[in-house]
């Protein structure tokens, strides 16, 4: 038991380190418009699972266009699946009763 003790408090310090470092530069804020259901926390963890799930199938859907027309862009598919992602964020959020608000 004190074996298991001592790597937890050996390990909460490094943890609170690693969490500190993590960016939030790209999340948006979110504004109630008129009354929610849900916290905004609840919201943008279901919202960015949506988000999530559209970036991988707006990446799938540029692969099988790629493959019929024979022209794959890196950059662009992954421009197009990142906006297909925040589209899809944003719907998600405003059904949730909340506006998305970016810094930039």
């Amino acid at each position: 038991m004190k074996a298991g003790t001592l790597v937890v408090i050996s390990i909460a310090p490094i943890a609170a380190v690693l969490a500190g470092c993590v960016s939030y530069a790209e999340k948006p804020v979110l504004y109630p418009v008129g009354s929610p259901v849900n916290p905004p926390f609840v919201a943008h963890a279901m919202c960015i699972g949506e988000a999530n799930a559209m970036y991988g199938e707006a990446m799938q859907q540029y692969k099988l266009r790629a493959q019929m027309t024979g022209d794959y862009h890196g950059a662009e598919a992954e421009a197009l699946s990142r906006d297909a992602a925040r589209r899809q964020y944003d719907a998600c959020a405003s059904s949730e009763g909340y506006r998305a608000v970016y810094d930039r």
